[in-house]
């Protein structure tokens, strides 16, 4: 895992990497690889993965919504801390979907709670999905399964890179997958909340309208409410 800081006060950003280190040392875990920028030019230099941004707003040159937005165009999974004492910015911060708005002064109580969520989401994306079919075993990584759908005895896994007859049955999928990603919508849908487009009171629409998943209207509003926590946690 990689962390990135780019701010262009020094003593925020010893801050910044100072708090990541004492929570991870205070969880009993291994501390990321930890760079850190004083300016957008330098960070957009750096081609290295970005799994997780601390970025500040006003700085010299690039400003960190621009930033932000090219790093999303990188990678759309990249989570993204806005750290600022401008509140004013926290409209464009929210529209390239940032994670979480941190203000300054930083405040450890908080950072470790965002911090947290920043964690559970990433481990969320990383985790390797095994498909496994007659033919082989497919390893994919959960944000590429778009749904699975239960057609007479087959389970269909419709994934990005294309669909996946499993061996195992739908009530193995409804306890293997993350539970705060995915979502059993009909006896015969499982949809993953990413990737969602749209939905209404009977059919929520997925992959821009690629895949209909079929939603019964008992669990329309805990879909609703499943769908908006997802959307929150992912800020």
């Amino acid at each position: 895992m990689r962390i990135l800081i780019c701010d262009d006060d020094s003593s925020i950003r010893q801050q910044i990497q100072k708090l990541i280190v004492s929570y991870f040392k205070s969880v009993k875990q291994k501390v990321p690889e930890i760079i850190c920028y004083c300016g957008g030019e330098d960070l957009l230099k750096d081609l290295g993965p970005m799994d997780m941004v601390f970025l500040d707003i006003e700085m010299p040159g690039m400003d960190g919504i621009y930033v932000g937005n090219k790093l999303k165009e990188r990678n759309k999974n990249v989570i993204i801390y806005i750290v600022t004492s401008f509140m004013e910015y926290l409209d464009e911060a929210m529209r390239i979907h940032v994670f979480r708005y941190l203000p300054k002064p930083l405040e450890k109580h908080r950072f470790f709670r965002n911090l947290k969520d920043g964690l559970t989401l990433y481990h969320t994306l990383t985790i390797t999905i095994a498909i496994e079919t007659k033919a082989g075993i497919y390893p994919l990584s959960s944000h590429d399964i778009i749904a699975l759908e239960a057609v007479s005895r087959k389970v269909l896994v419709h994934t990005t890179k294309g669909t996946y007859e499993s061996i195992h049955s739908m009530a193995y999928w409804t306890k293997h997958l993350p539970r705060n990603l995915f979502f059993q919508s009909y006896r015969s849908f499982l949809v993953n909340l990413e990737h969602v487009t749209d939905f209404s009171h009977e059919l929520i629409h997925l992959d821009d309208g690629r895949i209909d998943a079929y939603l019964t209207k008992r669990k329309y509003t805990l879909f609703k409410e499943a769908y908006l926590l997802y959307l929150e946690s992912k800020g």
